[in-house]
């Protein structure tokens, strides 16, 4: 695979073109394949419109990891077409020991912050699936209601490869089943990294900042937000 992308520029131009079953990308009129070699075929306009933007954008070489939309799409394709139900059964995982759940008891104030900044997700997902996840208190695992379990991962099984390799990356980077389908309700994303982050950012209050953590979490808030343009991309002009 790594050598498949460690290649020069030989096209002109990038372009997004209507076939039968959906959408795909051209270089120079031939046809973009994903690094397992299938077809690059897309489900909205929108997503292979991004893509081609992203294949025009490159310079001699071609990077990447500045081509996230790409990555996502060939991630559906070469991957979740054969472990669809195998990934999202390791994403709904996620939800009993969902990061919204792990309470501190102390100090006051960062109980506070939790409760007060993670309360709301898991009202939400309670309301909109009729799935209430409990806080717990401390590190020890204690399984959640089973019902409620199986509800949110019903929700993440109907998910289409594309909307699950995005959902992917915004569970994994979150740490939060809950987060992960917040951000696909169309909730505030800078508020829901936000919440992903209080831990995070409570210790960086207490201690200061470290330059290279900075660094890390800068990079994994640019791949959530990726994940989000990459699952509302491949829904937009859907039914």
């Amino acid at each position: 695979m790594s050598s498949g992308w460690a290649m020069r520029r030989f096209w002109s131009a990038a372009e997004a073109e209507e076939v039968a079953g959906g959408y795909r990308v051209t270089l120079d009129g031939k046809p973009v394949r994903t690094p397992a070699k299938a077809q690059l075929l897309l489900p909205t306009r929108d997503y292979a419109a991004a893509i081609a933007e992203e294949w025009q954008a490159q310079d001699e070489t071609i990077d990447p990891t500045s081509m996230p939309m790409t990555r996502s799409a060939n991630a559906a394709i070469d991957k979740l077409s054969v472990q669809h139900a195998e990934v999202a059964d390791m994403l709904a995982d996620y939800g009993d020991s969902d990061l919204l759940c792990y309470r501190a008891d102390s100090p006051e104030e960062l109980v506070l912050r939790q409760a007060e900044t993670w309360d709301p997700y898991l009202d939400w997902a309670a309301s909109r699936y009729d799935a209430r996840l409990e806080p717990r208190t401390g590190l020890m695992h204690r399984p959640q209601d089973p019902t409620a379990l199986e509800r949110l991962r019903s929700e993440v099984h109907a998910m289409d490869i594309f909307g699950l390799a995005a959902f992917h990356d915004l569970v994994s980077l979150t740490g939060s089943l809950v987060l992960g389908l917040a951000a696909t309700a169309k909730q505030d994303a800078e508020a829901i990294w936000s919440a992903s982050r209080l831990d995070e950012d409570w210790q960086a209050e207490l201690w200061g900042a470290d330059e290279e953590a900075t660094e890390l979490a800068e990079l994994k808030r640019q791949s959530f937000f990726d994940a989000i343009r990459a699952w509302r991309l491949s829904r937009l002009g859907r039914a």
